[in-house]
């Protein structure tokens, strides 16, 4: 077994070269998780990274814990295999909007509802990047693309909204660009009970570069970006100037240095359903004058029983009633019929 207390982020970093484009957001992110692991005090051989397709996918290559890069889609379903039978492992999806949000969409929401008890970090970079600059599910309206040549006329997906509305027990969101608070938010994460849903904002600097930027770069990363902590006022701004208050279900923008106070705020409150959906929902476009500002963190966390748990508690609860299965029993059961 390894020695948890000794481990570092080198320990799972792999010999394979990692083939993402220079300057890839991916980099970032590989780079938070391997600085992450050994800080959850679990082994190596215990933890298992699962991928479906995309670039974002080739995660398991780069990460020396046990994994596998699956098929399209569907590493939410394989993942969900193995925590049924496995319960034990850290199991930790990575996927992209693309992967996890198209083809995989039905087992995504799935997951999310039955609740087992994975992390599943979904990369967001409004694009197909692998295969080379197509529009994703979360492309915005009017996105120019190799296949919109004339700009999409899909409606696009809003991650946070999605995974809340599958009733997922943990939704955050975080970006590439900021090492802290992405640590922060897969801290977060892992130490939930349940599947944690953490999309995270990940440039593409080839096909895509810059979706981003107004929420990244120094300049304007306070004006746009709102980050909520459980139990602070919503605040933003330079100089946190500004706040974000409700006017019945509205949240609009009051400037605290015209009459308002910190008191007349949105008190941020983790376990409120209600108010959270009204929060994935704060989702305006920044070049947009008088726009709200995006929020980031975590903006749900609650706790229900997990899928495999109260599936291992039926096998028990089947064994101690009938000493051990009948399979013949079973498959017979109570609905036969004859054919005359």
């Amino acid at each position: 077994m390894s020695d948890t207390g000794t481990l570092t982020a080198k320990d799972f970093q792999t010999d394979q070269e990692v083939r993402w484009c220079p300057g890839c957001g991916d980099y970032s992110i590989l780079k938070q998780v391997h600085t992450v692991l050994p800080q959850l005090g679990i082994p190596r051989e215990d933890i298992v990274v699962i991928s479906g397709i995309g670039c974002s996918s080739r995660f398991p290559y780069y990460t020396n814990t046990f994994g596998m890069h699956s098929i399209h889609g569907r590493a939410t379903a394989i993942a969900s295999g193995l925590k049924a039978s496995r319960p034990e492992l850290s199991v930790w999806i990575v996927t992209g909007d693309g992967d996890g949000l198209s083809i995989g969409g039905n087992h995504m929401i799935h997951i999310l509802r039955r609740n087992f008890d994975v992390n599943i970090l979904l990369f967001n970079n409004e694009i197909y990047g692998l295969t080379k600059g197509q529009y994703s599910p979360t492309s915005p309206v009017g996105k120019v693309a190799k296949s919109t040549p004339m700009g999409s006329i899909d409606h696009p997906f809003n991650p946070a909204a999605l995974a809340l509305g599958a009733d997922a027990t943990f939704v955050a969101r975080s970006m590439d660009r900021d090492p802290q608070h992405l640590q922060s938010m897969l801290l977060r994460a892992n130490q939930h009970h349940g599947a944690s849903f953490l999309e995270i904002y990940q440039n593409c600097n080839i096909f895509n570069d810059g979706a981003f930027e107004v929420f990244t770069e120094k300049a304007s990363k306070k004006s746009n970006g709102l980050f909520v902590e459980h139990g602070k006022p919503l605040l933003f701004g330079d100089n946190e100037e500004y706040g974000i208050k409700l006017d019945g279900f509205t949240p609009v923008i009051v400037n605290l240095n015209e009459g308002h106070s910190k008191d007349d705020c949105w008190i941020h409150d983790e376990s409120d359903i209600y108010k959270a959906q009204i929060l994935v929902r704060i989702f305006d476009d920044p070049r947009v004058e008088g726009h709200l500002p995006r929020p980031f963190g975590v903006f749900y966390n609650t706790e229900r029983p997990t899928y495999e748990a109260m599936m291992a508690d039926q096998l028990q609860a089947a064994i101690d009633k009938k000493g051990k299965g009948d399979l013949n029993a079973l498959l017979r059961g109570a609905e036969t019929w004859e054919i005359i």
